[in-house]
């Protein structure tokens, strides 16, 4: 005899925060405004990184591909659940659904390794600051630049069809704000095993040890940094990690939560806002005010819009 595909389901049911009903339309609000902030700042420091000649350097150009990643990141998620707040449009079809799935894994799988070439950039730039020109030129930056690109979108190409291929007969109902591995694992109809060991394993691979690597690097940097007489010296090595320090451990602590042990609860949704919605909207705050070549930079640009718009007036901002 030949077996039938058991796969009815022809869409889901995104449920979103739909235990919060009384609340849709100030969570509309939250969340609208916290996406509008995220892409205008993100874009912010693009701009301020392309037109500005000192910020010309391979430590800004690693963060402005980390801003166009945010960007595309945090739009694969947040205006689907605008639309579910706002007008109740919460079905997503199957192929839509896992669409969404692939790309959110794949952007999230290069979000790990880029925070790791990152990291690896300070770690050079510091251990080894007299061979660093010759060491990470042009080209270096741009393969590793795009390296975690192209290791996202393969990576979770495996996951993603090891999970499609699971059979779903109903229900169809995800109690999730976007399509997610866990949630989807839990509707299945078949035995979703593989795709949870999968899972897990690729959680490991991409989020568990490129974290053991980053905290091998800042180690050797503090050990490096802490043999550095000058206090000044000391703070001008620290500026340029700590930044890069707090958004690793934003976005990897909320992540490794949620995927290593995949099975799925009621609060991964939540644990989701902070990984796929604030974290993108405060890193560009995160990137600016603690970082003292990029607020100089936006006090020259503020100094040189008030001069064109008052000639006489002597205003400056210190």
């Amino acid at each position: 005899m030949v077996e039938t595909n058991k796969t009815v389901v022809k869409e889901f049911i995104l449920l979103a925060f739909a235990d919060l009903h009384q609340f849709q339309n100030l969570l509309f609000v939250i969340f609208l405004l916290t996406y509008i902030t995220c892409v205008m700042g993100n874009v912010t420091i693009i701009v301020l990184v392309r037109i500005e000649p000192s910020l010309h350097t391979t430590m800004y150009f690693f963060i402005s591909v980390f801003s166009f990643l945010e960007i595309m990141f945090v739009s694969v998620t947040v205006p689907r659940l605008l639309s579910n707040l706002i007008a109740a449009n919460n079905i997503i079809s199957f192929n839509g659904c896992f669409t969404q799935l692939y790309v959110f894994g794949s952007l999230g799988v290069t979000e790990c390794y880029l925070l790791l070439v990152m990291a690896f950039d300070r770690h050079l730039a510091i251990n080894n600051p007299l061979h660093y020109p010759a060491i990470m030129t042009h080209a270096l930056c741009i393969v590793l630049a795009v390296l975690p690109w192209i290791m996202g979108f393969a990576i979770s190409l495996i996951s993603t069809i090891i999970t499609a291929r699971l059979e779903f007969c109903g229900p169809n109902v995800i109690n999730h704000f976007f399509c997610d591995f866990a949630p989807l694992q839990n509707l299945a109809c078949s035995d979703p095993f593989i795709s949870i060991i999968s899972t897990s394993i690729c959680a490991i691979l991409i989020a568990v040890l490129p974290l053991i690597i980053i905290i091998g690097f800042f180690v050797n940097i503090i050990m490096t940094v802490s043999k550095i007489k000058t206090e000044e010296g000391k703070q001008k090595a620290f500026s340029t990690c700590t930044s890069h320090l707090i958004v690793t451990s934003l976005y990897y602590g909320t992540g490794i939560i949620v995927y290593v042990k995949p099975k799925g609860s009621h609060y991964d949704k939540y644990l989701a806002i902070m990984y796929t919605v604030f974290t993108p909207m405060i890193n560009p705050f995160i990137y600016t005010f603690r970082n003292r070549d990029v607020k100089k930079v936006f006090r020259n640009s503020i100094n040189r819009v008030i001069k064109q718009e008052s000639p006489e007036s002597d205003v400056h901002f210190k």
